[in-house]
């Protein structure tokens, strides 16, 4: 059975979890390590360029996965992309969290407009699907 690899600035809700086994036949959900989490979460604006700065991501990866295997890359646009490309043709699926936004609008007593946006998760779709 699969794995799935998370690469993402959020936890995992119950219903993710339990589609992520359900969908994509996974057996094991894993979390990266918390230097990765940290690197993950902090991806430098100002350099041109930040494939050297993911490298320990690409170990992470290597040693952690293998074919058949599926993970989940959300995060700053370009980060993601990089990573994708990374483990394509390695025979790891790359997938993302669609979601469903929800807003609602209430007109306060003193004339501001309050506005609530809700975010709810939808499914798991393949990159380039």
């Amino acid at each position: 059975m699969a794995d799935l690899f998370l690469l993402f600035n959020h936890s995992l809700t119950d219903r993710q979890a339990a589609q992520a086994r359900q969908e994509l036949g996974v057996a094991e959900i894993h979390e990266p390590p918390l230097d990765i989490s940290r690197l993950w979460a902090n991806i430098p604006s100002e350099p041109e360029s930040i494939s050297d700065f993911l490298a320990p991501v690409y170990v992470w990866i290597d040693n952690n996965t293998t074919a058949g295997d599926f993970i989940l890359i959300q995060g700053d646009f370009g980060a993601c992309y990089l990573v994708v490309q990374y483990v394509n043709g390695r025979g790891v699926t790359p997938v993302y969290s669609t979601t469903e936004r929800r807003a609602v609008e209430k007109q306060l007593h003193d004339g501001r407009v309050q506005l609530t946006h809700t975010f709810q998760y939808v499914r798991f779709r393949k990159y380039g699907k």
